[in-house]
């Protein structure tokens, strides 16, 4: 009798294990998806839309630092085009929610919002929180180390926001480093967070 007991024991305890797995594989597929989807609609846009971006300049404007801030003046625009990424980091919220990924190549970074993730470059805390006093900080310390002769003028950070209208297509990113990654992931996360949780108020 007590054999059988513990069979049954063991039993659920391996069934709660299979569940837990099935779980955690179920998690890592939904994300890999909604990676796979992003990814898949960045190459559509490079194969059938780049071509004709020269008709229809206003599509894919650039958020200089005048627009962006009065104090972000000289902020000149980036390309929006980088070499192909040697990794992609998604962004999800605590729920598991994709919110954007991030796509690495060696310093440079191209952070596209999620499939159907339409924010608003008016939405707060974008501009006043992660343009203003993430991403504008971090680059007015580049430009007082390359000032003492810390920091070469051409490793300083810099940035560009490719968008449609007021949709945010991409932040487009250079010289950044594995410690200055490691924040943008958070900071990132959380504009966004912050954002999709208006943007469902909204609806």
């Amino acid at each position: 009798m007590e054999q059988e007991a513990e069979r049954v024991r063991k039993l659920v305890a391996f069934k709660v294990d299979l569940e837990k797995r099935i779980e955690e594989q179920t998690a890592r597929l939904q994300e890999s998806t909604a990676m796979l989807e992003t990814v898949n609609s960045i190459l559509l846009e490079k194969g059938f839309k780049r071509a004709e971006m020269p008709k229809e300049p206003a599509q894919a404007k650039a958020l200089s630092k005048e627009e962006a801030s009065p104090e972000l003046e000289s902020e000149p625009a980036l390309p929006s085009t980088l070499p192909e990424p040697e990794s992609a980091i998604g962004l999800k919220t605590g729920g598991g929610e994709t919110l954007a990924i991030i796509l690495v190549e060696g310093k440079s970074l191209r952070i596209v919002p999620a499939e159907g993730k339409n924010f608003d470059i008016n939405m707060p805390p974008f501009t006043q929180f992660l343009v203003e006093r993430v991403l504008a900080k971090m680059q007015d310390r580049d430009n007082e180390l390359a000032r003492t002769g810390q920091l070469a003028p051409e490793e300083i950070l810099s940035y560009s926001i490719v968008r449609d209208g007021d949709v945010i297509r991409e932040i487009v990113m250079k010289n950044v480093d594995s410690e200055r990654l490691r924040e943008l992931k958070s900071s990132i996360r959380w504009t966004f967070e912050k954002m999709n949780e208006k943007m469902k108020t909204q609806v």
